[in-house]
């Protein structure tokens, strides 16, 4: 069995879910070609993606001339998969307005996904997997009505809530549609989706690379991991530690990552007076993760949804998290409360409530009984639902069954 998988960008620093589902299916003997949109901008260096760093073929490095070359080429010799794909596409131009800025990236992703169906011929894939609803399926589902072979889909948050379009068409022309939680499921529902396509497709974490460390002390080190964006809430966390210190509560938190809210977050921590309290680590490899994540005693993510509309699905740091013997607190969005369970696996505050998310920390600091209980708890509600290799083996099945 030979699988194309097609993300926006592979393998990209944040995104580890893509590659560690392409590791996994690769240890269980299935041939996996990668398809990428774009070259990372933060490429992720582990020397265990070697091999898919030097076989991922990146579409829009082609540039338009050569992807224009390969449509003619595919339409001499696939002429009826050519012009069934192009019907869709009329039909998908029709949806979204004949005169719009989204009908002619959609015209223009279409012919990348004809550059796509050559490749997809040439490597002999049977199906092609996709990861994100938006720009990555739109070429994906061309290129697959194009070769003839099926295609599935692994929907996340950003592509179904701020850059979902033509999502009830997208889910009736795959094999099958996965998305990571019920909370996206039920969305896409209500937007008449075909229930018997959709599928509950977990990101999962491997439970190999991360195990409980059990402390003797309890110092109090507050830990967030996550590209320094809006919708990760680290403003909001920035003030519950602020509110801590107000309160005589002495913590510290190692905030990792990087991005384009770097500086606003460290202008934010020094006229909070928290500078002594808050320490900015930059990006961390995935290999670095458990090291830092060992350092920590609660892990903490504020995430909310941002200004245009985007938010987190359920994030796989977290599951580390909890794998790793920490408490964890979260906030009540997206996909969220179905990882961390309020009370039981871990505690949750609402979006943007900084007094709430202090009063949640507060409560584990000084509640014992109740860290034990969520670390137990949360360890075995992420080996029993979000395990990498159960959910990979899920996915193989079905990949199984579409090939046929």
């Amino acid at each position: 069995m030979k699988i194309a998988y097609l993300a926006p960008e592979i393998p990209a620093l944040s995104a580890t879910f893509v590659y560690n589902e392409i590791l996994e299916l690769e240890s269980n003997g299935v041939a996996v070609q990668g398809f990428s949109i774009h070259r990372p901008g933060s490429l992720a260096q582990d020397d265990k993606l070697a091999g898919i760093r030097d076989s991922t073929r990146y579409l829009y490095e082609r540039g338009l001339v050569r992807a224009l070359l390969d449509n003619f080429k595919v339409l001499i010799r696939n002429p009826s998969g050519y012009f069934g794909a192009a019907m869709e596409l009329a039909g998908d131009i029709c949806r979204l307005g004949l005169i719009s800025r989204n009908a002619f990236g959609q015209c223009m992703r279409f012919v990348f996904g004809a550059s796509l169906a050559r490749d997809l011929s040439a490597c002999c894939c049977e199906h092609i997997h996709i990861h994100f609803a938006h720009v990555p399926t739109d070429v994906g589902m061309y290129a697959a009505k194009i070769s003839g072979i099926g295609y599935s889909v692994t929907a996340h948050a950003n592509d179904l809530f701020e850059r979902g379009y033509l999502l009830k068409q997208k889910v009736a022309r795959s094999r099958f549609f996965g998305t990571i939680s019920e909370y996206n499921r039920d969305y896409l529902l209500k937007l008449g989706a075909i229930p018997n396509k959709l599928e509950i497709t977990r990101c999962g974490v491997d439970a190999r690379y991360f195990s409980p460390i059990y402390k003797q002390s309890f110092d109090f080190t507050l830990g967030s991991i996550g590209r320094l964006v809006e919708k990760k809430g680290f403003d909001t966390l920035v003030k519950a530690v602020s509110i801590l210190c107000k309160k005589g509560v002495t913590c510290r938190l190692k905030l990792a990552g990087s991005g384009p809210l770097d500086d606003d977050l460290r202008a934010m921590v020094e006229s909070l007076g928290v500078t002594d309290s808050v320490e900015f680590l930059g990006a961390l490899s995935h290999s670095d993760v458990p090291g830092y994540l060992a350092g920590l005693d609660v892990f903490v993510l504020a995430c909310k949804t941002d200004s245009q509309g985007d938010m987190d699905g359920i994030p796989v740091v977290l599951m580390e998290a909890m794998l790793s013997g920490l408490p964890v607190v979260s906030t009540r969005l997206s996909g969220i409360p179905e990882l961390v369970i309020d009370g039981k696996t871990g505690l949750l505050a609402n979006p943007g409530d900084a007094e709430g998310l202090a009063e949640s920390i507060e409560n584990l600091f000084s509640n014992e009984q109740l860290r034990s209980q969520c670390v137990s708890e949360a360890i075995a509600h992420v080996e029993a639902e979000f395990s990498l290799v159960t959910n990979v083996n899920r996915l193989q099945q079905r990949f199984q069954e579409s090939i046929g």
